[in-house]
């Protein structure tokens, strides 16, 4: 994105001296300083983009290269656009342009905001596969886990600190956390912040470390954690768990559970959504004259009527007896698929009593009707693709 003229932002002609620069940016800077809008990036935004066109408008040489070439005569100078963390304006404002400004307007070195880290460093999140029958699903379940984790050390609880130990300031950074290097160039001084790799930014060491966690702050534990799952979740959905992962090194805050939901696999139903699907089997007389069966649901069972001259692969729906919807109002049906059992071994009697009924007309099919058997194909086709998938 191109830049704007610096004029423009600080809304100051060009004809502008130094102290109507400076009233302008006063301005602009009280207004969208960010302790006047936190959480606001846009603010934070139009703040850096005021500074940097203050500091080049308030120097001299800088705003000669900017009246002559524009922002091209600039190149390599700063940009504040590029911070990523506001505190590095307040940081380094003083080091690279010879302070002041600051100090003016919000109070000087009391403002200035440190880049110094608490001792503690987040723990790691955690994840766990946590099983769960349909019977569960269909309804919501209350679980209780057992997780092996870094919990807070008992002995020093969570210091790292012997105790009767304490801390002592970094001697590398001097307790501020950071390692600066100042370097120059044509367009000025530059202070390059890193965090101290001695004390991690924390600026404090420990004395003595607790001789249980070697000064981590953590040892090996057992948890148990209850974890309500809502019906209706599926393979693959997660549960996090704020804060009951694994502890932060000394004091540092927790990591997060991750609970990932697994689907065992069921000996009687096949899930389809919100749907459950149940293949069941009848004998030849039942789908000819019709007849009453017991079935199985997932909470105990039901009779459903089998009407005479059902035919195999025919549906039957059982309204809302499948799994409540996941945050929702409802649940899905129970879709039963007919089967029809064929016999695979005969005895004499059956052999004869059959041949009997096969010179029935109303008993025999002509299998070599191509439309009967399109019609049986287009009645099962739907149930039996939809039950496969």
């Amino acid at each position: 994105m191109a830049k704007r003229d610096y004029y423009e932002i600080l809304e100051v002609p060009k004809s502008a001296g130094v102290d109507e620069i400076k009233s302008a940016y006063r301005k602009l800077a009280m207004k969208y300083h960010p302790d006047r809008n936190p959480d606001n990036p846009e603010a934070e935004e139009k703040f850096k983009e005021a500074t940097e066109a203050y500091e080049v408008l308030s120097d001299p040489q800088k705003r000669q290269r900017f009246d002559q070439y524009g922002h091209e005569g600039l190149r390599g100078g700063m940009d504040y656009s590029s911070y990523s963390d506001i505190n590095d304006i307040f940081s380094r404002f003083g080091d690279i342009f010879g302070g002041g400004i600051f100090d003016d307007f919000f109070g000087g070195s009391s403002r200035r905001r440190s880049h110094k880290r608490d001792m503690g460093e987040r723990g790691s999140d955690l994840k766990i596969r946590l099983p769960l029958t349909l019977e569960e699903i269909a309804v919501g379940v209350e679980k209780t886990i057992k997780v092996k984790k870094m919990g807070k050390c008992e002995v020093c609880n969570g210091s790292g600190a012997k105790h009767g130990s304490g801390y002592s300031s970094c001697s590398t950074c001097g307790g501020s956390g950071e390692i600066r290097q100042v370097s120059r160039s044509v367009f000025g001084q530059f202070v390059n912040i890193s965090i101290c790799p001695t004390c991690n930014g924390a600026g404090q060491l420990i004395k003595e470390k607790c001789e249980t966690c070697n000064g981590d702050g953590r040892s090996q534990i057992e948890d148990t954690i209850k974890v309500k799952v809502p019906a209706g979740v599926e393979e693959g959905n997660y549960i996090p768990l704020r804060g009951k992962g694994n502890a932060g090194r000394r004091n540092g805050p927790a990591g997060d559970l991750i609970i990932v939901i697994e689907e065992k696999e069921h000996e009687l139903f096949t899930r389809q959504g919100d749907n459950i699907l149940y293949p069941l089997t009848i004998s030849f007389p039942e789908a000819a004259l019709g007849t009453e069966i017991e079935v199985p649901v997932l909470a105990g069972k039901e009779k459903v009527k089998i009407d005479a001259g059902t035919q195999p692969g025919s549906t039957l729906v059982l309204k809302e007896k499948g799994i409540q919807r996941l945050n929702s109002y409802g649940k899905g049906d129970m879709i039963i698929i007919v089967n029809v059992h064929v016999p695979r071994k005969l005895n004499a009697r059956e052999k004869e009593l059959l041949k009997e009924l096969a010179s029935l007309d109303n008993i025999n099919f002509n299998h070599k009707s191509a439309k009967k058997n399109r019609d049986f194909f287009d009645r099962v086709k739907d149930t039996f693709f939809s039950f496969l998938a």
